[in-house]
């Protein structure tokens, strides 16, 4: 793409009698289908950097076009949940669902759920083969950073959730409200990450000044996603296995649970603030919850271990996974910031 191009000088021409001008890369404009006459806007910074867009076109909607499905019938439980999860992740505003066959009881309910799982989504129009949401979010306000603080608390309170189940030896009552939080966000995050594809004054607003850092930011999400899963995973079972733990396995998960949230908080906290000598040493892990919970799952693999314990930990141990993918987007952030030096001492 043009702003990838070796060549992003462009000379000053003179234009008139006392105004000048600058050419715009062809490549940019083409993609942006820019022709002569057409208006285009801009945002100035303090630093007196100028962010360039297209002019909405006169009468034009703002945002994505209404997305419209259109069916003979929904008998299959989930299509139409799915079906409003993704168009609003996709970016758009109000999504219309029609049908030949007016919608049962159970698929409306399906309907009115799946809004309430998203965040600002409202059910505006019902009626017997039509229904109609309208997403109310000013994307603007919602900036990428403060979203991945956000999903870092629901995970801490995932962990603390747990460690409560395992001390009190009772089943946990706030399991689905957090697995709720977490859906809400995520999509949110992904649904930010979409418009700011298509407007590069949002994603500057929101957090992603350069557009090739969209990627960077959709694999954060994809990790905080697999820790979200993971997280909710274990407490399932801990609620559920909560009487068979035994001492053994609630005394190795009582130890092991704090080291993997204080790990947690170091990666976000270095994915967040962009230091090489920071990211270096949580990507090191000294003192790591991922490797812990692995060592603390061998250590139990005895006849006297309980089995719910053993795969407790297991999944533990799995969302290390996602931790270790955080930790090296932490230093690849770094290293774009900047030109800092460290000096790693070798293994």
């Amino acid at each position: 793409m043009a702003w990838g191009s070796p060549n992003r000088e462009r000379r000053v021409l003179k234009a008139g009698h006392s105004s000048i001008a600058v050419t715009l890369p062809k490549p940019w404009a083409e993609a942006m289908n820019l022709r002569p006459g057409d208006l285009v806007v801009f945002d100035q910074n303090d630093d007196g950097t100028l962010y360039l867009k297209p002019a909405p076109t006169p009468g034009a909607s703002p945002g994505v076009a209404p997305y419209l499905v259109q069916a003979h019938a929904f008998g299959t439980s989930g299509v139409l949940e799915r079906l409003i999860v993704g168009a609003y992740r996709a970016g758009h505003d109000a999504i219309e669902i029609r049908t030949d066959v007016a919608l049962g009881p159970e698929r409306v309910e399906e309907v009115v759920e799946a809004a309430r799982g998203l965040l600002g989504v409202s059910v505006v129009a019902q009626e017997p083969n039509r229904v109609v949401l309208q997403n109310f979010i000013d994307p603007s306000k919602y900036g990428l950073p403060q979203l991945v603080q956000r999903m870092k608390m629901i995970l801490v309170a995932f962990l603390e959730e747990m460690e409560e189940v395992v001390r009190r030896g009772a089943r946990s009552r706030r399991r689905g409200t957090l697995e709720e939080e977490a859906k809400k966000v995520l999509s949110l995050l992904v649904r930010q990450l979409f418009l700011a594809s298509r407007d590069w004054s949002l994603a500057r607003r929101i957090g992603s000044p350069d557009p090739r850092q969209l990627l960077e930011w959709r694999v954060v999400v994809h990790a905080l996603e697999e820790l979200a899963a993971s997280f909710g995973e274990t407490l399932a079972l801990l609620n559920d296995e909560v009487d068979r733990l035994g001492a053994e396995g609630s005394s190795s998960l009582s130890a092991r649970l704090p080291e993997l949230k204080g790990r947690l908080k170091d990666v976000v906290e270095a994915l967040m603030h962009r230091s090489l000598d920071r990211a270096c040493e949580v990507y090191q892990g000294n003192g790591g919850g991922d490797r812990a919970v692995g060592e603390g799952r061998r250590g139990m693999v005895r006849p006297r271990s309980s089995a719910s314990a053993r795969h407790a930990l297991h999944l533990l141990e799995r969302s290390g996974v996602g931790l270790d993918l955080l930790a090296e987007l932490a230093i690849d952030r770094a290293v774009a910031a900047g030109n800092e030096t460290i000096l790693v001492e070798a293994a």
